[in-house]
């Protein structure tokens, strides 16, 4: 029985790790239709009207450009991406097991999955457009949930970092490198405070601003504050890196006010670039690989409870948490690409 047993049983843990290694890979192949589809949004909103004239003739588009393409054409776009990944987690949630036809379903039969994506993607140009506008009001709750999920990815992120980067008292390690991105970090967040005085408030009467500015600053200092103290004694590195990233979010906030307002300071930085929105689309593509990694690292990443024991035959994360990940950050981007106003018309 025992020379039975022992091939029997090298063969189910070799299936079982080459499973777990399908499921790890598959996180590569979400990603790039992720962003492929990406660029397929931004595609449509600035080329589309001119190159897919086929569209023209389609009764929800009309000969106009803007319920198809501009900020019409995000929004189709990125509610196709919603319609795949929301798919994708309806049919493996709670899966549990990697021998399931769920993980199967998640790590493999792609041929399957790219006629759902397509269907998914052109699904949203035959749809009235009063669906589409309803989307897009949905899309910016849906954003706000990504940027909770974004602040996740990031506290993780920091968390690494500083472990690595930080000294230790029961190592020898220097953490000259930490102590270095530390105060670069602080200089970096008060130079970015100061500059937000200058273009966002341009007289005594831009309370808004004013107040968002202050508050931004004061929960910079709260936190070098909290860093420093003796009970905590973790470091700048931590507090550094999330003070620049909240004073980013500030100015991302104030960036997306209408510019006619009277408390928007006109600047050019570009002709042809909105760096407002690049700046915000690159730390989102950031967020989306250490969100969606980060639970394929560390199972316990996005859970209420870390006292779960993870088996040899569990999946490596939760594939449900994966594609809503997804799903959020496709109205995150939407409303990158649109500024935010749905019916305004975008630049390039």
């Amino acid at each position: 029985m025992i020379k039975v047993q022992g091939p029997v049983v090298l063969y189910q843990d070799g299936v079982r790790e080459a499973r777990r290694r399908q499921s790890l890979r598959a996180r590569y192949a979400y990603g790039l239709i992720f962003f492929a589809t990406n660029l397929l949004a931004w595609f449509v909103r600035d080329y589309g009207a001119k190159l897919l004239r086929g569209l023209h003739h389609v009764p929800v588009c009309g000969a106009g450009d803007s319920k198809c393409f501009q900020s019409g054409g995000v929004l189709r776009v990125s509610l196709g991406c919603f319609i795949f990944f929301w798919v994708m987690f309806v049919t493996t949630f709670g899966a549990r097991k990697l021998h399931e036809v769920r993980n199967s379903w998640h790590s493999g039969c792609w041929v399957m999955k790219f006629l759902v994506y397509a269907v998914s993607i052109v699904i949203p140009f035959i749809i009235p457009n009063i669906f589409i506008q309803l989307y897009g009001e949905i899309a910016r709750m849906g954003a706000g949930v990504f940027l909770l999920l974004q602040l996740i990815s990031m506290l993780h992120c920091i968390s690494w970092c500083n472990k690595r980067w930080m000294p230790d008292s029961r190592s020898n390690q220097c953490g000259l490198f930490g102590l270095f991105l530390s105060t670069i970090s602080f200089i970096a967040s008060f130079a970015g405070i100061a500059v937000l005085y200058v273009l966002y408030i341009s007289n005594s009467s831009c309370l808004f601003n004013i107040f968002t500015i202050t508050w931004t600053a004061i929960l910079v200092k709260i936190m070098m504050a909290v860093s420093l103290h003796s009970k905590v004694n973790e470091g700048l590195l931590s507090s550094g890196i999330m003070g620049l990233y909240i004073v980013f979010l500030c100015w991302s906030a104030l960036h997306s006010e209408p510019q006619t307002g009277k408390c928007h300071t006109q600047m050019k930085i570009a002709k042809d670039g909105d760096w407002a929105t690049i700046v915000s689309f690159i730390i989102a593509i950031c967020a989306i690989v250490m969100a969606t990694f980060s639970t394929g690292i560390d199972t316990r990443s996005f859970q209420f409870r870390n006292d779960e024991v993870q088996l040899e035959d569990d999946v490596p994360y939760s594939y449900q948490i994966f594609h809503i990940v997804f799903a959020m950050g496709a109205m995150y981007f939407a409303m990158l690409f649109i500024n935010w106003e749905l019916n305004h018309p975008t630049r390039k």
